[in-house]
């Protein structure tokens, strides 16, 4: 059970399965061309294959199988994700309803769910923890009892569906998520042994983060820039599902995640809201992500990728030794800084265009 070896191993499977992947792509024409189709958030130019998410999970399943002992919610997470990446590859083929993938996501988060994860408690930034397993209630199922923890399991399919299409937005740019995604999963990995967690130990929690870590690192030869495979719905929508998972298998890290992960956060929530304002839909994908923003003013996607992964890691290691109170401290300070960066954007575009 020794987590640098689950991770090299990771690593070498998904290295090794996305060689197969990108030729089968290219014959069975899971493309994206950006002159056939004009999707309004790519930024890439020409045709690159879809189907990361494939060489990803099977990574992650030969290493789960062959590094963690097999329990109920493991089972559930392989199954969970195995749904999952059938939905990614089915997008990248046919380009699925972004509707149809949201109550997918909503349906494979309870399955998760109801294989015994859940969220009983998080911390409080000012000390001490929150209960969320006050309130049950029992239903027969499959003939037997099964005790529902009502705010901790919605709160968790809710994390989990947030989690999911929060870091997929995120992957707009050659290796941007495959980096940020494999620092995070390292960082989860090594919080998780301050805390006791569920059915499984802290150290399969560190074992399953590094397994994560390794298959998108794994894939990042692949997909740093100039990419010649992309992540496609299936990679990235498992690396916020897989990194959601971690935060509650490690009781208490939901606020280090959004630390950790602040900037796609951030992101999130600005892009939702700015849909909402232009009375568009938030399941719409459209140009305006921080990534675009950044693309506008005139930064390189090698730098963007790197300026990800580096406020990953700053972070990361900053929630090693931040307390509850300061990293909501953090937290709000980077949302103020991401809020007047786009501002200032926003200005300098309406000034541009007045003078022309």
């Amino acid at each position: 059970m020794n987590p640098y070896l689950a991770f090299f191993t990771s690593f070498f499977l998904s290295f090794l399965f996305t060689i197969p992947t990108i030729f089968l792509a290219k014959k069975l024409d899971v493309v994206t061309d950006s002159k056939k189709s004009k999707h309004p958030a790519h930024t890439h130019k020409g045709t690159v294959p879809r189907g990361g998410g494939a060489p990803i999970f099977l990574a992650f399943l030969i290493s789960t199988l062959l590094f963690i002992q097999p329990n109920k919610i493991i089972v559930g997470i392989l199954l969970g994700s195995l749904a999952l990446v059938i939905v990614g590859l089915l997008d990248d083929y046919f380009d699925l309803s972004p509707y149809g993938r949201f109550i997918a996501n909503v349906l494979i988060a309870t399955l998760v769910i109801g294989f015994g994860l859940g969220i009983p408690f998080v911390s409080s930034p000012f000390g001490g923890v929150i209960r969320l397993d006050q309130w049950t209630t029992t239903i027969q199922l499959f003939g037997a009892e099964r005790t529902i923890l009502i705010i901790a399991d919605l709160l968790a399919i809710i994390w989990l569906v947030w989690t999911t299409n929060m870091v997929n937005w995120s992957k707009g740019v050659d290796g941007q998520l495959p980096g940020f995604v494999g620092i995070a999963a390292i960082f989860l990995g090594l919080l998780s042994q301050r805390f006791i967690t569920h059915d499984i130990s802290a150290q399969y929690v560190m074992v399953l983060s590094f397994i994560i870590a390794g298959a998108y690192l794994g894939f990042l030869p692949f997909n740093r820039y100039p990419q010649r495979i992309m992540p496609g719905y299936g990679g990235g929508a498992l690396a916020g599902f897989w990194l959601g998972i971690l935060s509650i298998l490690s009781f208490g890290k939901i606020g280090t995640t959004l630390l950790i992960l602040a900037v796609p956060m951030l992101d999130a929530l600005y892009t939702i809201v700015r849909r909402v304002k232009n009375k568009q839909s938030p399941f719409r994908a459209d140009w305006g992500h921080f990534h675009h923003r950044l693309l506008e003013i005139g930064w390189g996607r090698r730098r963007i990728a790197a300026f990800y992964w580096v406020v990953t890691f700053v972070f990361g290691v900053a929630s090693l030794f931040l307390k509850g109170l300061e990293k909501l401290i953090a937290l709000t300070t980077v949302a103020v800084l991401l809020v007047a960066f786009v501002f200032i954007i926003d200005q300098l575009k309406k000034k541009h265009f007045s003078k022309v």
